[in-house]
């Protein structure tokens, strides 16, 4: 295996395991506020107009976390795509998917 291709297995098992790990915090933190608004839903004992503020802000909070989790992920897989688009290829290689060919000189390098 080559240094480029043992640099390409580490870049994807890293990148594995930050979309492991931030859906992990994701699913963790969205749990949380779930079990606190369970917990004030019970603790309030009927007082429909409280618990409807405490249910309203408990979804804003879990889709706040999600929605900006999934932004921060689609930002940041089109910023690695785009940036492995303009890395210049090896000569002697194919281009990348998207990419022009370099042109060669008239000497042959």
């Amino acid at each position: 295996m080559s240094h480029d291709e043992a640099g390409i297995d580490w870049d994807l098992e890293l990148e594995r395991n930050r979309a492991r790990y931030g859906l992990l915090a994701v699913v963790v933190t969205n749990l949380a506020i779930a079990g606190v608004a369970i917990f004030g839903v019970w603790r309030l004992g009927g007082d429909k107009s409280v618990i409807v503020g405490v249910l309203t802000a408990a979804f804003t909070a879990v889709s706040g976390v999600t929605t900006a989790y999934l932004g921060i992920k689609a930002v940041s897989n089109t910023a690695k795509s785009m940036a492995r688009a303009r890395t210049p290829h090896t000569p002697g290689q194919a281009p990348a998917p998207g990419q022009a060919p370099v042109p060669r000189q008239p000497d042959g390098r």
